[in-house]
């Protein structure tokens, strides 16, 4: 299985489909640039952290992939239906991918290591791999869990019905300029700050933890995706909730799951303490 994970993330015919899209949303972005609002920049602002704060890294990361704590199943089906707003995918698919990431980190068969380069891990692996969307079996196989549950393989199908719902309600708010805030700029900005957990914080930062592979604590991608950039924390504790395991270590998800936890919506919390992790991991 691993020579075949490998073959998919070496995979070199360019997904035209994907290319295209990338590119017509990076024109948006740009484009959104010229009709500046306040209004616009803060309904934006607010959007990416439904979509990457909540969507992201509680939902997919944290609850659907590591299942780092338990929260009612509505809940669960928000955040993956606030994650298909990222333009990453859906559930299953994310899920299958990041789950192969943390068991071959770094080595052999890893969608996105910077050591097959930092452009591969970044973007290369999107616009170059093949989806495994296609890989029923390996999909299967890494995410069983979702794999089940009838709402989680619809959504995982027609991930883009959230997003161009949301397209749809703000051109009837707010027309163009709100639109390409909103959307473009909004997922372009949501798609590199991710992107750059997978690149950046596995070549630049500092390591607590002796892991198996490169991961690294990158304080200004953990401001930029919600305490996600404390990769080497999590990479030593996947299944801890809480990344910015330091009092330092800003990580806005754990507090919003803190404050979850005391309202007892969210309940099993997994959490690791510095103290008494960081004994006999430390890296040299």
């Amino acid at each position: 299985m691993s020579s075949e994970i490998f073959e998919i993330s070496q995979h070199k015919r360019l997904n035209w489909t994907t290319t295209f899209a990338m590119i017509l949303f990076h024109l948006g972005a740009i484009a959104a640039l010229f009709v500046f609002s306040w209004r616009n920049f803060w309904i934006a602002v607010f959007l990416y952290w439904v979509a990457t704060g909540l969507g992201i890294s509680l939902g997919y990361h944290r609850l659907h992939t590591h299942r780092s704590y338990r929260a009612p199943r509505l809940l669960e089906y928000f955040f993956a239906i606030c994650g298909c707003l990222t333009l990453e995918g859906g559930p299953i698919t994310w899920v299958a991918t990041h789950r192969i990431h943390h068991q071959k980190s770094d080595h052999e068969g890893d969608p996105h290591s910077p050591r097959d380069g930092m452009w591969w891990s970044h973007v290369g692996w999107i616009l170059f791999g093949e989806s495994l969307d296609r890989l029923t079996g390996i999909v299967c196989k890494y995410a069983p869990d979702l794999g089940k549950d009838r709402f989680y393989v619809w959504i995982n199908r027609y991930f883009w019905v959230p997003l161009v719902a949301l397209a749809a309600i703000l051109l009837a708010i707010g027309g163009w300029p709100l639109f390409l805030w909103g959307i473009c700029l909004r997922v372009v900005f949501g798609l590199h700050t991710t992107w750059l957990v997978n690149s950046a914080t596995h070549m630049w930062g500092r390591r607590r933890f002796a892991t198996r592979d490169d991961s690294r604590n990158n304080w200004w991608v953990a401001l930029l995706t919600f305490g996600e950039g404390w990769h080497n924390n999590h990479h030593a504790h996947p299944t801890s909730a809480r990344h910015g395991l330091a009092w330092y270590e800003f990580d806005p998800s754990w507090i919003t799951l803190k404050i979850l936890r005391k309202l007892g919506i969210a309940k099993s919390v997994q959490c690791a303490k510095l103290d008494s992790a960081i004994g006999d991991r430390k890296a040299a």
